[in-house]
Formats: structure tokens, sequence, C-alpha cells
């Protein structure tokens, strides 16, 4: 059995090929500046794909909506301000990049801590939590961001007042709205764990469905700017989310009962 001492050495191991590979990435991002800042800054653009396909989709339905055409004035205040929102926002794309491989690393240091059907759970849970983090990184890029910047940024309160956002204003909004949602799409498999240790039934939720449904709408009218379509294309998937945990939960139940019996 490896000593304590042997534990830290191999988390020390671990934690050194991170950074590593966290550094290459970031490295690699940093130095793609322009294709880097050009992804970052085509949700603030008018003409963003998310519009076209609202706009698209409205008219199957007879509808000639159309959003109208704004711009917003990004500028940088600080003499560092560039140089240092290029180096943060390499280092988080990097850390974003370099994500899976810290999951395997992370699954292959537990590893020999855990039994064989242990391992087996433990394989899907960390794909699980990945590939519903993307879901949620990829819902704040093209629905939640675009949306909330667009009113945001253009919302005046006299004519008077001209809006110029700051670089570092916009990353830091974009980075916070972006792991905002990709931890609330982790839901599922938080339902998965209290599940397990049968702190929540799938009855529970069924019962508080209704009181859940306005939470969530409490929740979506929070993190989006006030108007009626972003809070119903935040609030569709987080209850479909709430849905989904309860049938994990269901199934767990299922697959207990069947075991008892």
């Amino acid at each position: 059995m490896m000593t304590f001492g042997g534990h830290l050495e191999v988390l020390r191991r671990m934690l050194f090929r991170i950074i590593i590979v966290v550094f290459i990435f970031s490295t690699a991002i940093f130095c793609f500046k322009d294709k880097t800042f050009e992804l970052l800054f085509a949700p603030s653009e008018w003409n963003f794909t998310t519009y076209r396909y609202i706009e698209r989709f409205m008219h199957l339905f007879g509808s000639n909506f159309h959003f109208n055409e704004f711009h917003v004035n990004l500028i940088s205040t600080e003499l560092s301000s560039q140089f240092m929102t290029h180096i943060t926002t390499a280092l988080y794309l990097g850390l974003l990049g370099a994500s899976p491989y810290i999951l395997i690393e992370l699954f292959h240091f537990i590893t020999p801590a855990l039994y064989e059907n242990e391992k087996k759970y433990s394989v899907r849970v960390a794909a699980t939590i990945y590939l519903l983090f993307v879901v949620g990184v990829l819902m704040s890029y093209f629905i939640l961001f675009p949306i909330s910047f667009r009113f945001l940024g253009t919302y005046s309160v006299s004519d008077v007042v001209e809006s110029n956002i700051t670089l570092k204003s916009y990353i830091s909004t974009f980075i916070t709205l972006t792991l905002v949602m990709g931890l609330v799409f982790q839901l599922p498999v938080i339902a998965f764990f209290l599940g397990k240790l049968c702190i929540v039934t799938s009855e529970m939720m069924k019962r508080y469905r209704k009181y859940a449904f306005l939470v969530i709408m409490i929740v979506a009218a929070i993190i989006t700017p006030p108007d009626v379509l972003t809070l119903v294309l935040v609030t569709i998937p987080l209850y479909l989310l709430y849905e989904i945990s309860r049938i994990v939960i269901k199934r767990i139940e299922k697959k207990k009962k069947k075991h008892s019996n």
C-alpha cells in the first residue's frame, strides 16, 4: 500500500502535468490572438448567427420578425488592460481546452481507491459532467450572452448617455455567464448523487414540480435581461434539466428496488 508521502508525490506529479498541459493550451491560444478574439467578440455583433436562426424560426410561423441593427463600442480605459485581458482570457480558455485531460488525470488519481463497480460509475459520471458543462458553455455562448449583451449594451436611460463598454467588463461578463451556465447544467449529476443518498426522491420532485418551475423562472429572470424572449430561451432548457434529473433519480430507485427484491 502506498504511503501518505507517496500519495503526495503522485498528486504533485499530476498537478505538474496538468499545469504543463494548461500552459501549452494557453500559449497556443495566446498566439492565435486574432482568431481567439474574433470568436469572443462574435456574440456582440448585431448579425450573430443566433439572431439569424431565431428570425428563421419565427418565419416558419408566418412572422416577419427581424432584429434591429445595433452597434456597441468596446473600449479600453487602462494602459495594461488589453494585454492583461489577453493573458487572463488565454489562461481561462486554456483551462477550458485542457479540461478533458484534467478529468482523465483526476480519474487516474482516484481510480486505485475505487471498487470495480465504482470505477464503472465514475467513468460515466466524469463523461456526463464534462458533456453537460460543454452544453452549458455552448448555451451561454449562443443564447444567454449574446441576447444579454444586446439588451444591456443597447439599453439607455437617456439619449444624452452614450454606451461604451470596457473590454474588461465584456470579458468578465462572458466568463462569468459561461461558468454559471456550465455549473447550472450539472443539475442531473447533483440529482444522481442525491438520489443515491436517498435525500431526494422522484416522487418529491414530481410533487414540487410547479414550485420548481417557478424557482427556475426566477433564476432565469435574475441571470438574463428582462425580456420575454430570453426568459423563455433560458427557462425551457433549465426546466428540461429538472425533468431529466427526476428521470435519473427514478431510474436509481428502480435499480435499488430490483436489487432489494
